[in-house]
């Protein structure tokens, strides 16, 4: 999937983090804190932990197929080599599903922060949602792709704020600060594990540059716990240290914007610029990231015509263009038409069944080690169910 990439250099460990982490931090926390809490109540933080766990149990059979393979893929390209091509099929449209969703999360996000901070009327967030996407889809049909310098700087720019304010919170840390009117059962801590999970989306696009990697056998086998350790532990330390700074329930009245307004009360203007930029950033290089990956998700899939040809086509630049833009175009529809909360559970919902599938198809191949892949196959399927079920307003 990469034959456009460079043969000369290759990244190492602090480029593959980068790409890994920017992913999943890439507008993860800023976005889904207040819907886990609201889920969670005071557990949110083992809310969090609980999704990490499963993630890094995906990122285990992830990173053991594509070694075992020693190819660039991911679950489309691994169902087809174990001859599930109809699932596979299915994998790829549920997949890309799932990138659109993302994709309009971060852009959500990115509307809401950069509109909180300058002000203004009700249409601007969606405009700045709308300008962040066209001009990620523009630097995508210029075949920009990911510059990992960048990345590397701005995942160590945003992870440094982030800290900052975790430290900054946690240094007021009082227990009763997490309590809710109605504190939720072990349920409610499950369904916010379940409802947290596009906030770990990301790891698996490092299945995409596998061919770019240094030594890349062995960096893939040992990045997952670094990289998805790194998420899981700004994503714990975050969720216990931002109600100390605007109490519980602010966190989940103020939705989107919770972290600008931990910023705000723990330094005033320059915290709230501080966590905005940090959001900015991170919820930008998401999209581009995120759009790059999926267009060439979709021009494998569409080589082998389980997509019209059509978006198998390349512009001057190297880009596959028709795939660029259609999941921008549906990417700005939803961050524009829909609701923060309804996207992150839609996004988690459609990245749980990926999950499931990886670490199923992985233990089923008795492919890396079994008794990381069984639990990561049982609670990602148990945490999809309880999700749908919450969804569809059973539980």
């Amino acid at each position: 999937m990469n034959d456009e990439s460079d043969d000369g250099a290759k990244i190492g460990f602090s480029a593959v983090w980068a790409i890994a982490v920017g992913g999943m931090v890439g507008g993860g926390i800023f976005s889904t804190l207040g819907v886990v809490i609201s889920h969670a109540g005071k557990w949110a933080a083992l809310s969090f932990l609980i999704g990490g766990l499963i993630a890094y149990a995906t990122g285990h059979s992830l990173a053991a197929l594509t070694v075992e393979a020693d190819e660039p893929g991911g679950i489309y390209s691994f169902l087809r080599d174990a001859g599930f091509k109809g699932v596979a099929k299915v994998s790829a449209y549920v997949l890309l599903l799932g990138y659109v969703l993302t994709c309009a999360v971060y852009a959500y996000t990115f509307g809401a922060y950069v509109g909180n901070v300058l002000g203004g009327p009700g249409w601007l967030p969606p405009a700045m949602a709308s300008a962040a996407i066209v001009a990620m889809t523009a630097l995508n049909l210029r075949g920009a792709g990911q510059a990992t310098g960048v990345e590397i700087a701005i995942v160590v720019t945003k992870l440094a704020i982030l800290a900052g304010l975790a430290a900054l919170g946690l240094s007021q840390f009082d227990a009763a600060k997490l309590e809710i009117t109605a504190q939720p059962g072990l349920l409610g801590i499950v369904i916010g594990a379940a409802s947290v999970f596009m906030a770990y989306e990301g790891f698996e696009l490092l299945a995409y540059d596998y061919d770019e990697m240094e030594d890349r056998k062995a960096l893939m086998g040992r990045i997952m716990p670094w990289a998805i350790g790194s998420a899981a532990l700004i994503y714990v330390l975050v969720a216990l240290a931002v109600p100390m700074l605007t109490g519980t329930k602010a966190v989940i009245e103020d939705g989107e914007i919770a972290l600008a307004n931990a910023g705000q009360a723990a330094l005033g203007t320059p915290g709230l610029i501080a966590v905005t930029v940090a959001a900015a950033l991170s919820t930008v290089s998401a999209i581009n990231a995120t759009l790059f990956s999926s267009a060439r998700l979709a021009r494998e899939v569409a080589r082998n015509n389980d997509l019209p040809s059509r978006f198998a086509k390349r512009n001057d630049e190297g880009a596959p263009w028709l795939a660029v833009l259609l999941i921008a175009a549906m990417s700005l529809t939803l961050a524009v038409l829909g609701g923060l909360s309804g996207l992150v559970s839609a996004a988690s919902l459609v990245f749980l069944v990926v999950f499931c599938a990886l670490n199923a198809l992985a233990f089923q191949e008795g492919i890396g080690k079994r008794w990381i892949t069984l639990p990561g196959a049982l609670g990602s399927f148990a945490a999809l169910v309880l999700l749908a079920l919450d969804l569809s307003g059973i539980l």
